[in-house]
C-alpha cells in the first residue's frame, strides 16, 4: 500500500485545529480516525493489480534517432474498475526529446475491460533496448491510498545504425553506371574486364583495336571494357580504443560504420561480393556470404550492438584474421586510425603480409577541430593552439605518407565526408582495374 499526497494533506489539515485548540494525542486520534477508516475503505475498493494481464506488440526494429511505437494491451480481469498510473520501464535513452516520461500512462479500465496503451520512443543509442517490467499503481475512488505491483512483461527494440549516408547512394550508383558504360557518357567505361566489340569511330584508342575481329569483318572493330565484377571486398572495422575517441558528438566508430554501410551498398550494386568483420583483440562481429538483397539488412543488424572497446587493437591478430577469412585476393578496406603510435607500432610491422596478398585501402576519421586550431590567431593561447594543430596534422600526414609508400591507398576525411570519400576511392580503384 502506498499513501498519496491527498492523504497527507487531509491529515495535516485535520491535525491543525487540534494543535491550536486542544493539543493532545486523543484529539489527534479523534480527528484522524475517520481518515484511517476512509483509507482502509479506499484500499479495499481499489482494483487489485496482481490480476492484471499484459500483452506487448508494436515495432521491434528502428534506426537510431527515428521514431518507434510500442503497444501494451492491458486487461483488467477483476470485478472492480481500475484507475491507475502505469509506467512501462523503457530505458531513458529511448524517450522522445522534450517529454518528461512518455512511458507513463494514466488509465481507467472497467471491470473485465481492455485498454491498449501506446508509447512513442526515439532511441539515441544503438543496440538492444529492453523493457523488463511494467509497474502499476491502482487508486481507490477517494484517491487516498493505492495498491502497487510490478509485472514482468519482457519487451525489446533493436536499434540499428542510422545510415545517414544513404542519401549519397543514388549519386554514387549513377557514377558507377557511367564507369560501367551503362549510361550515356563521352566514352566507354574504363576497366580490365572485356565487355564487347563495336565499330571503330574516330577518337577511339587505336590500342583497343581487335585485329583478329577486324580481319573477320568488313569494318574495324575495337574492344570495350568494363570495371571488374564479382570481386571480393572485405571491410574491416577496428573497434579498439582509438575508435572510442569522439569527433564532434559521436565516436569515430559511428562514422566508420556509416561509411562501411555506404561502401557495402555500392559494392553490392556493382556486382562485388562484400564481407565485413569487426576486430580489436577478438572478433566482435562478422557478416559473410550474403547475397546482394540480404547484405544491407544483415550488416545493419550485425553492427547494431557493436561498441568501441577500451583495449589496444592486436594488429597481428587482426592481420591473421583477415588472411584466414579471405584467402583469395580482395580489396581490404580497413577503417582505423592514422595516429602515429598505433600505425607505426601495430599496423606497419604486419603490413607486408596484407599487401602481398590483398589490395589495401586504409580509411580514417579526421578531426575537423585540427584545421580550426591550425587557423587560430590573435592571442598567445590561440597561437599555441595553432602550433599544436599544425603538429598533429603533420604527424597524420607523415603516417599517411608511410602507408602510401608501401602501396596502400589512404582516405582521411572528417565524419561528414568520410563515407563519400571512401566510396569515391572504391570507384576510382574499380575504374583503374586495381581490384
Amino acid at each position: 500500500m502506498a499513501l498519496t499526497g491527498r492523504t497527507a494533506l487531509l491529515a495535516a489539515l485535520g491535525s491543525l485545529p487540534v494543535a491550536l485548540l486542544e493539543p493532545s494525542w486523543l484529539g489527534v486520534a479523534a480527528v484522524n480516525s475517520p481518515l484511517a477508516v476512509a483509507m482502509m475503505c479506499d484500499y479495499a475498493l481499489a482494483a487489485p493489480v496482481r490480476k492484471l494481464r499484459f500483452t506487448r506488440s508494436g515495432d521491434t526494429h528502428v534506426r537510431q534517432g527515428e521514431m518507434a511505437e510500442t503497444s501494451l494491451q492491458l486487461t483488467n480481469t477483476s470485478s472492480r474498475p481500475l484507475r491507475a498510473l502505469l509506467r512501462d520501464a523503457w530505458p531513458p535513452s529511448n524517450a522522445v526529446p522534450g517529454t518528461t516520461d512518455a512511458a507513463r500512462h494514466r488509465v481507467e479500465v472497467p471491470a473485465g475491460g481492455t485498454r491498449e496503451l501506446h508509447t512513442q520512443l526515439r532511441p539515441t543509442r544503438r543496440g538492444e533496448a529492453v523493457a523488463h517490467s511494467v509497474t502499476v499503481r491502482s487508486y481507490g475512488p477517494l484517491g487516498l491510498v493505492s495498491r502497487q505491483a510490478t509485472h514482468r512483461v519482457p519487451g525489446s527494440l533493436r536499434v540499428l545504425p542510422p545510415f545517414h549516408s544513404r542519401r549519397l547512394l543514388a549519386a554514387k550508383t549513377a557514377r558507377l553506371r557511367e564507369l560501367d558504360g551503362r549510361t550515356s557518357a563521352l566514352g566507354r567505361g574504363e576497366g580490365t574486364e572485356f565487355d564487347s566489340l563495336r565499330r571503330y569511330v574516330p577518337g577511339d584508342d587505336t590500342r583497343s583495336i581487335d585485329w583478329r575481329a577486324t580481319a573477320r569483318r568488313s569494318e574495324v572493330a575495337v574492344r570495350t571494357w568494363r570495371p571488374e565484377r564479382d570481386r571480393r571486398v572485405l571491410i574491416v572495422l577496428d573497434t579498439g580504443r582509438t575508435s572510442a575517441g569522439r569527433v564532434g558528438d559521436a565516436p569515430r566508430l559511428d562514422a566508420a560504420m556509416d561509411a562501411a554501410l555506404l561502401l557495402s551498398a555500392l559494392a553490392s550494386r556493382a556486382g562485388d561480393r562484400v564481407d565485413l568483420l569487426a576486430f580489436d583483440r577478438e572478433l566482435r562481429a562478422q557478416v559473410r556470404g550474403k547475397a546482394a538483397p540480404q547484405l544491407l539488412p544483415a550488416l545493419v543488424d550485425g553492427l547494431a550492438s557493436l561498441e568501441p572497446q577500451l583495449v589496444e587493437t592486436d594488429a597481428r591478430g587482426l592481420a591473421a584474421e583477415i588472411l584466414r577469412s579471405t584467402p583469395r585476393r580482395a580489396l581490404v578496406v580497413l577503417l582505423t586510425t592514422l595516429d602515429t603510435t598505433p600505425v607505426e607500432e601495430g599496423l606497419l610491422p604486419v603490413l607486408g603480409r596484407l599487401t602481398d596478398r590483398h589490395t589495401l585501402l586504409v580509411a580514417s576519421v579526421a578531426d575537423p577541430r585540427l584545421a580550426e586550431m591550425a587557423a587560430a590567431r590573435g592571442t598567445v593561447e590561440k597561437v599555441y593552439q595553432a602550433a599544436a594543430g599544425h603538429k598533429a596534422q603533420a604527424e597524420r600526414d607523415r603516417t599517411a605518407g608511410l602507408l602510401r609508400r608501401r602501396g596502400v591507398t589512404v582516405v582521411d576525411a572528417p565524419p561528414a565526408d568520410l563515407a563519400s570519400a571512401l566510396a569515391d576511392a572504391y570507384l576510382s580503384a574499380k575504374a583503374a582495374g586495381k581490384l
